[in-house]
């Protein structure tokens, strides 16, 4: 069949194109920008579409001409600016929605959540669900999918959790005593594939996984694998939980904010038989998401999402305990006469002890400070290290015998360094 993907650059989307590709559909991507989809899926066609405004069926007749089957696969996790779940998840797919029936298209399939129903808490589930209603209010062939929490080792949440797996100790709401029913994408794939094909679809399936879980037995899931032991688990009481996912929505790229952790709260758990009765098999398990070939390396990168901020918030301390110390703990006499044997005295000593305190609580400050460019700091901290160095074996070349080693120090510390500038870039960031 010629099928429309709407959503195809989308995580979801993006394994669609495949699936759908090796079952023998005929792609068309619908995306906001055609040019980039056509260098990325070269003899694929793609049509423009943009969900924030094509809100009338009108906008989307033409672009249903020859297609057999309608996918829709666009969805947000929460609202940016014009990004509503109102435009998005609502005005957008009914109008496509209404589209669809008008010009007769054979089979149209909702990728909707699982709890988008009339215990709806959230504006994302409430938003979703009055989507399928618009569906399934109109005479064509469709099929509601409603996917729990899905895995895929690259996936965003999935790189979440597998963050908090190879962590040694976590704090986790209540414990993690919360109902979880990963699925694996390969299998909500397969879900979209036969729900297309179906001569019967079903109505609606709840894509889950073979097992309910809690949210701590998910983690130990994923963490076994990986060759990773049980960890020390904290629980933390509703309103610490509820003032901590509020500040993580506050960070760029965070998958926690008040309604996920509603929604965690809530369960995310359904019986998978429906799902075995359309892919025609049981579900990947969760032990099973993570193959052994793959899993050492998930485990490193994963490891790293979180080392590197805990890596990079103690050179932070570092460089400002050291500013402190400078300027009120140690005995500034003392620090005088080591500048003085170095030919700083007078004026120039007290501006050269001021200026060098000022200039590492400056670089400390600025490993913390959101939207800077790391690189240049981790540059500028390497260049002072080796300045202080040289300085320091030219006229005070005793200290790289003292017991303490604090000149031989300098070497770990510049490895460090070195490896922040190498991997902690924008796109690796937790």
């Amino acid at each position: 069949m010629r099928v429309l993907l709407t959503g195809a650059t989308g995580f979801l989307g993006s394994a669609l194109v495949d699936a759908l590709g090796r079952a023998g559909h005929d792609v068309v991507v619908g995306v906001r920008d055609v040019a980039a989809a056509s260098r990325r899926w070269p003899g694929i066609d793609a049509v423009g579409i943009d969900y924030l405004t094509d809100h009338s069926a009108s906008d989307w007749l033409p672009r249903l001409e020859g297609v057999d089957a309608v996918i829709n696969a666009v969805g947000i996790l929460s609202s940016h600016g014009s990004q509503t779940f109102e435009a998005i998840h609502v005005r957008a797919p009914c109008a496509l929605f209404e589209a669809c029936a008008r010009m007769r298209v054979r089979r149209v399939v909702q990728i909707s959540a699982l709890g988008a129903d009339k215990d709806a808490e959230t504006d994302y589930h409430r938003s979703k669900r009055e989507a399928d209603r618009c569906l399934v209010s109109l005479d064509v062939s469709s099929s509601i999918l409603q996917p729990s929490l899905v895995f895929s080792a690259h996936g965003p949440s999935a790189r979440w959790f597998t963050m908090l797996a190879t962590m040694p100790a976590l704090a986790l709401p209540r414990g993690g005593p919360q109902c979880l029913q990963p699925v694996h994408l390969d299998d909500v794939c397969a879900a979209v594939v036969a729900a297309v094909a179906a001569a019967e679809p079903p109505a609606t399936v709840a894509v889950v996984g073979p097992r309910p879980l809690t949210l701590r037995g998910y983690l130990d899931a994923l963490a076994a694998p990986m060759g990773l032991r049980r960890r020390v688990v904290v629980p933390v009481p509703g309103w610490l939980s509820r003032a901590g996912v509020w500040l993580m929505g506050k960070v760029p790229g965070s998958i926690g904010n008040p309604d996920t952790l509603k929604m965690l709260e809530r369960g995310n758990c359904a019986p998978a038989d429906a799902l075995v009765r359309l892919i025609g098999r049981p579900p990947l398990d969760p032990g099973d998401f993570l193959e052994s070939a793959s899993a050492g390396e998930v485990r490193r990168s994963a490891q790293l999402r979180w080392l590197l901020p805990v890596l990079r918030v103690a050179l932070a301390l570092m460089w400002v305990v050291t500013a402190v110390v400078s300027l009120w703990v140690y005995p500034v006499p003392d620090s005088l006469g080591l500048l003085a044997r170095t030919g700083l005295t007078g004026t120039t000593g007290w501006i050269s002890l001021y200026g060098a305190a000022l200039l590492d609580l400056v670089l400390g400050v600025a490993m913390l400070w959101p939207g800077l460019r790391r690189q240049l700091v981790y540059r500028l901290q390497a260049a002072l290290i080796l300045g202080y160095t040289f300085a320091i074996t030219l006229w005070l070349p005793e200290f790289w015998a003292h017991p303490y080693g604090p000149v031989l120090k300098n070497i770990p510390l510049l490895a460090a360094i070195w490896l922040l500038h190498e991997l902690d870039r924008p796109e690796q960031r937790a």
